[in-house]
Formats: C-alpha cells, sequence, structure tokens
C-alpha cells in the first residue's frame, strides 16, 4: 500500500485517502506490537536527523524502524554536525542520500523540509520545520482522536495555548479540515491567536470556528488539545514570562466532564499533574500512538507495507 507522494513536508501533502490508509495501516502495526515486532524493514537504514531538540518525536521514530526490523543512524544537533561547519542543507541532504533509505528531519528553519526533501534522492518525512509543520504529529494525534472518541467526522475541539507559532495545531487543521463537520474552538490570548492562514483554510473547506479567551469554553468539547507556549519561539523573555501559563488545565475544570485532553508535549505547567490519573487524559497514550503512526509511514514510504 504504498503513498502517492515520494517524501511528506506537509500536512497539506495529504487527501483524505491517504490519512485513512495510513490510519488502517497503524491499526495493523499495533497488532505488530502487541506480537512484539516484525522484519518487514529488516536490512533498511532511518536517517534520524534532530536538528533541534526533539525526545518524543525522534525517539518514536527510531523505536518504530527497529520494531520493524531496520537499523537507525542518527545526527543529533546543529553543533554536532557538519551545517555547525557551513555544510549547506542541500550537501547535506546529498549525503545522507548515500548512508540511508529513508530520512525523518528536525530542523528550526521554517520551510527547511521542503528544501531537503528537493536535494534528497531518498524519501524524507518532516519531523518539524520551526514554527511551520509537522505532519507526522497531525496524523498521530487523528490515530488518538479515532480511538478515544470512535470517529472523526463531526468532531467538536477546542484548542488552546500557542496557537500562533504552535506548528502541532496547524498540522492538525489542516487534517482535520478533511473530514466533515468538524468544529473549532480556539482559545488563546489575542497575541497568540491561529493565524488567518489557517483560518482561511478552515474557511475554504467549510469548517466552522470561533475565537475565544476563556479556558471554560473548551470543557463541552469531544476533544480539548492544550499546547505549551514556546519559549524558544519568542525574542522577548517579559513576553513568554506573561503569556506562558494564561491557561492552567485542572482536575476540578474536568469534574464530570467528558472531554478528552490532548497535549503533543513537554507540557511545562499547562496541565496540572492532579488531570493525569483522570480517564480523560488522553496524553500519555497519544504520546504512544506515535510509533505505531511512524512504522505504518515509514513501511508505506519505502513499499514495504
Amino acid at each position: 500500500m504504498p503513498l502517492p507522494f515520494r517524501h511528506l513536508t506537509s500536512a497539506l501533502d495529504l487527501k483524505r485517502e491517504d490519512t485513512e490508509a495510513i490510519l488502517t495501516v497503524a491499526r495493523e502495526m499495533d497488532a505488530v506490537l502487541a506480537k512484539g515486532g516484525s522484519e518487514l524493514l529488516k536490512g533498511k537504514i532511518l536517517a534520524s536527523l534532530f536538528y533541534e531538540p526533539s525526545t518524543r518525536t525522534r525517539l518514536s521514530f527510531e523505536t518504530a524502524m527497529m520494531r520493524l526490523g531496520g537499523q537507525v543512524i542518527t545526527a543529533d544537533g546543529l553543533q554536532f554536525s557538519s551545517l555547525y561547519k557551513g555544510e549547506t542543507l542541500e550537501d547535506t541532504m546529498e549525503m545522507v542520500s548515500r548512508y540511508a533509505d529513508i530520512i525523518a528531519m528536525r530542523h528550526p528553519e521554517l520551510g527547511s523540509a521542503d528544501k531537503a526533501a528537493k536535494a534528497a534522492s531518498i524519501p524524507l518525512i518532516n519531523a518539524g520545520d520551526g514554527p511551520g509543520q509537522h505532519p507526522t504529529q497531525a496524523l498521530l494525534d487523528l490515530y488518538t482522536i479515532q480511538k478515544e472518541r470512535g470517529k472523526l467526522d463531526g468532531i467538536h475541539i477546542a484548542m488552546v495555548g500557542d496557537l500562533k507559532f504552535g506548528r502541532t495545531v496547524h498540522s492538525l487543521c489542516y487534517l482535520l479540515g478533511l473530514y466533515k463537520d468538524v468544529r473549532f474552538t480556539f482559545i488563546s490570548p489575542p497575541e497568540l491567536m491561529m493565524p488567518e492562514k489557517v483560518t482561511k483554510y478552515l474557511d475554504e473547506k467549510k469548517c466552522s470556528h470561533v475565537v475565544s479567551g476563556n479556558l471554560d469554553d473548551g470543557l463541552s468539547c469531544d476533544v480539548m488539545y492544550v499546547t505549551r507556549v514556546q519559549q524558544e519561539r519568542f525574542d522577548n523573555p517579559a513576553d513568554y514570562e506573561r503569556l506562558k501559563l494564561q491557561y492552567v488545565l485542572t482536575a476540578d475544570h474536568l469534574a464530570g466532564k467528558d472531554v478528552t485532553v490532548m497535549h503533543p508535549l513537554p507540557r511545562v505547567g499547562e496541565i496540572a499533574t492532579g488531570v493525569d490519573a483522570l480517564p480523560n487524559a488522553a496524553y500519555f497514550r497519544q504520546a504512544g500512538n506515535g510509533v505505531p503512526i511512524r512504522m505504518a509511514l515509514l513501511a508505506m514510504m519505502l513499499n514495504k507495507a
């Protein structure tokens, strides 16, 4: 079950039939995981290039490759790579294409994934390009919503926190826009509102969306997707300090509520630890879903699914 594209750099690369195919294979990969893995990608090598800090995305990509019998080579941090010496991203991709069969790359520069994909002669997956796109996170978020709520069509989702710089919420909006009757409530400080490029896309898809500054407005939704305010996106530390904890979700907020709480992680205080034990708290299950989704993508992009 190959995919109709060579590289995956943006959620906008995906059509509904693509997301449905990936979710189907991810369910098969959950069954593979339950059996301890497979040798499907034996002899294949993933180049794991993470030039910006990552825990979940990097480890789940590497776990996914190894659970399928493949191997991993890594580059960790700009300062430990030839990019630090002045090598161009294009030259790096030319070289890595000779060492591996597929690339997962995170880079702090907006648009870096598209630039890298043009130079790579093997498939490349964008694992986050600065404030731009994070398509595999959006796919695992879709998978999580489907597993937790039993559907994607007709979902009402609240997105909370840093909606301006949050590549996870941007990418998820693009994928949810492929589904029917999806409604959005955007909750953020005025300085961190959802960008017009995203709301314009939702308008084109005829998805209703409202803007709020009140956390309580998200408690009646099916899903509340909380994000951290990202310190690394601020030039002025005082702005970050002022905005970082305007919304803090507690167990008291969730009393008697049937809302699934998601978060791309890491959190820095915006969800109190008292929420963790509640059945509503799906964010650690969400992080775990990164493995079968990335197993599915690796297998499909290497034409082995």
